[in-house]
């Protein structure tokens, strides 16, 4: 018999209850979810449960603690661990399935949370008029050198206010702090087509804002997880093919300003060099963070350029 493609802890708490209002998805590759966790034990209201996914399993310690913890949680808490990667958007669909409450709240592992943002959504979801809405995220104010880079471009572009996000629409939209009725999740789940890194998110709540209304609210988070240039060129690389997977499902989206971009450098025929050189430009400590911020943009564009058809 081959071995079971996903194992389950599941506290006390959880084995006694039984659906929820609201079921909070946290999926995570070796980063520690625990403060989370912790915060849902503080502040989590009754109706409410926590689903923690371990995509894969690549640190044993730090799955075992994270079992630890469910185990005492009181709190409905469970800990689900695939036997192999399923990637961001097969992880977030596996946490679907396994949801019982009637909202799903999707949050990164590396999330930071204020002071009641769990009765915030409570509230918000008790009286909502939509299908889905993303909460937004903040940046810690004193970031670390090495992170200056990440965080200009997290706030040239991502970190917005529900106002400015709203004027974007589903571009706007991220899964690190996105709220769903799970009957929408139902009926659009992510597309496990896209893989690696990045745009998963942008194209689900692109094809969820024609099946259901999405909304942009102020319930922000802080997102932790900043990455030093050297990482963000990583993330880009990978996501050049999922950006080409995006734009080739939703061609409505070519009017994206990184959409664009791509396709100048793509007719220019000069990717490769593009990339090198704007990698080049970006990881360059006496340049101006905002034109390495720059740079990075055009790094990204020139990765997009070369998947496209």
């Amino acid at each position: 018999m081959s071995p079971a493609l996903f194992t389950e802890t599941v506290n006390a708490a959880a084995n006694s209850a039984g659906t929820a209002h609201l079921s909070v998805l946290v999926p995570f590759y070796r980063d520690d979810a625990g403060a989370l966790l912790s915060a849902f034990e503080r502040e989590a209201g009754d109706g409410t449960e926590m689903v923690l996914f371990d995509d894969g399993c690549p640190d044993e310690r730090l799955n075992a603690e994270t079992a630890q913890a469910v185990l005492a949680c009181p709190r409905p808490a469970r800990l689900v661990t695939a036997r192999s990667n399923l990637g961001r958007a097969g992880a977030r669909n596996a946490l679907a399935r396994r949801a019982r409450g009637a909202w799903l709240l999707y949050l990164d592992a590396d999330m930071v949370l204020p002071a009641g943002f769990f009765a915030r959504w409570q509230e918000i979801a008790g009286k909502a008029e939509f299908d889905a809405a993303f909460g937004g995220f903040d940046l810690i104010a004193d970031e670390a050198r090495e992170h200056r880079v990440h965080a200009a471009l997290a706030r040239a572009g991502d970190v917005a206010p529900a106002a400015a996000r709203t004027a974007r629409g589903a571009s706007a939209v991220c899964s690190s702090n996105l709220l769903v009725r799970a009957a929408l999740m139902r009926t659009v789940p992510f597309d496990e087509g896209f893989t690696g890194w990045g745009w998963e998110d942008v194209d689900w709540a692109v094809r969820a804002s024609k099946a259901g209304r999405l909304v942009h609210v102020d319930n922000s988070a802080v997102h932790a997880g900043l990455q030093p240039v050297e990482g963000l060129l990583s993330k880009f690389a990978a996501g050049g093919a999922n950006f080409a997977r995006f734009l080739a499902r939703n061609p409505e989206m070519s009017v994206l300003p990184g959409a664009r971009a791509a396709v100048l450098v793509k007719r220019t025929r000069l990717a490769s060099p593009v990339r090198r050189l704007s990698a080049a430009a970006a990881r360059s400590q006496v340049l101006p963070v905002r034109l390495r911020v720059l740079a990075l943009k055009l790094y990204r564009a020139a990765c997009a350029a070369e998947a496209l058809s």
